[in-house]
């Protein structure tokens, strides 16, 4: 990471306490009885830790609702931290104490902050590091929907000065813009590949779908069940579009064929990328990976999937699982957003913190809100 010129910290001290909006407990529904318990979400008061050597306290400027916090809160995915903590993981915020050399800097925090010693990072893997912290998860009790925030400042991306977007709005480059761009680099994303992206209209999808185009691929195929955004995305990196709505994953994969064969295309070699974090979104991915062709998983969900995978060996095909983004590879996904290649504020919607409650209630029914949703401190 690029290290920013020193400066003075700031002779304010800091508050004593981190305001949080903090998860007390999730939704739980008993297996045997099937009772279902509601969860819980409370404004608390958490102590403000002091910063070690090498870290920084940054005062958040936005937290990005993801689906993973949805995840932890509703449908019974467990964070590594038990409860009560606080969930969020996609900041953006101004460093105010600290490290030195970055306070008075504006960054971004990465979803994962890898422990940078093990034989996995040393791998270049770091972004699966067994040891990382994620904030909302395994950063102790802390996380994103909270008034500041500690971290290691050898992981943070920093910020240009003369940056045209709102700094809450980019804290969607935390995870929503950086995970598909770390799928694109596990799938060896080169200029000229052909691409397919599964679950294109949704949060992620749309990102995944600009990065692609963005990185050089030639052909890229949206597909996904909502035929409004799935027409957006033709604005958005999109070549062609395949609704899937209703349809089998057979159904999808005879107009995917009829699709290659109309538009002179092969019918190998295809980078699939499933963002949708749906089984049927899996099931589709997975009946149109042919020849020599590589599925990247990057949508999670707990169902399970059936596949005859000795296909893998007849295509000489693979799958591969992604998981975050390396945080030295955020500057180069900010440089994409900056400078236009990448677009996020027209899916971005800022809205009060204290409003996280009703927001997690609304995301959750709908499943993938119009705009991703960032929550702005407000206590």
């Amino acid at each position: 990471m690029n290290t920013p010129v020193t400066r003075t910290p700031p002779a304010a001290a800091l508050p004593k306490t981190i305001k949080t909006w903090r998860m007390e407990r999730p939704w739980f529904k008993d297996k045997d009885g099937g009772r279902v318990t509601e969860g819980s979400i409370a404004r608390a008061d958490l102590p403000m830790p002091e910063p070690a050597p090498g870290e920084i306290v940054i005062e958040i400027a936005g937290c990005g609702v993801c689906h993973t916090d949805l995840g932890f809160y509703f449908e019974g995915v467990p964070t590594v931290n038990k409860p009560p903590l606080t969930l969020g993981h996609e900041i953006s915020g101004a460093v105010v104490a600290g490290e030195p050399a970055w306070v008075g800097r504006e960054v971004i925090v990465p979803a994962v902050l890898p422990c940078r010693s093990c034989w996995i990072c040393k791998t270049g893997r770091g972004n699966r590091c067994l040891a990382q912290k994620m904030p909302g998860s395994s950063l102790g009790v802390y996380g994103g929907f909270s008034s500041h925030i500690v971290v290691p400042a050898l992981d943070v991306c920093p910020v240009p000065k003369d940056r045209r977007i709102e700094l809450a709005k980019l804290a969607v480059v935390a995870d929503a813009v950086a995970t598909p761009y770390q799928a694109a680099m596990r799938a060896d994303l080169r200029p000229g590949d052909n691409v397919v992206v599964v679950g294109a209209a949704g949060g992620v999808g749309l990102y995944m779908t600009q990065l692609a185009k963005a990185l050089g691929a030639s052909c890229v195929v949206a597909v996904d069940v909502d035929g409004e955004r799935l027409r957006r995305s033709l604005q958005y990196g999109a070549d062609a579009a395949l609704d899937a709505k209703g349809k089998s994953a057979d159904d999808v994969r005879k107009e995917y064929g009829a699709l290659l064969k109309s538009r002179g295309l092969p019918n190998y070699g295809w980078k699939i990328f499933e963002v949708s974090g749906t089984k049927g979104g899996q099931e589709t991915s997975l009946a149109l990976l042919g020849f020599v062709g590589t599925l990247v998983i990057v949508g999670f969900n707990l169902a399970k999937v059936e596949y005859g995978i000795s296909r893998l060996m007849a295509f000489d095909a693979q799958i591969i699982g992604t998981w975050g983004c390396l945080p030295e590879r955020y500057p180069a996904v900010l440089g994409l957003v900056l400078g236009g290649a990448v677009q996020v504020e027209p899916f971005v919607e800022l809205r009060p913190m204290s409003s996280i409650v009703e927001t997690f209630n609304e995301a959750h029914r709908i499943g993938s809100p119009q705009k991703r949703i960032v929550l702005t401190p407000d206590f």
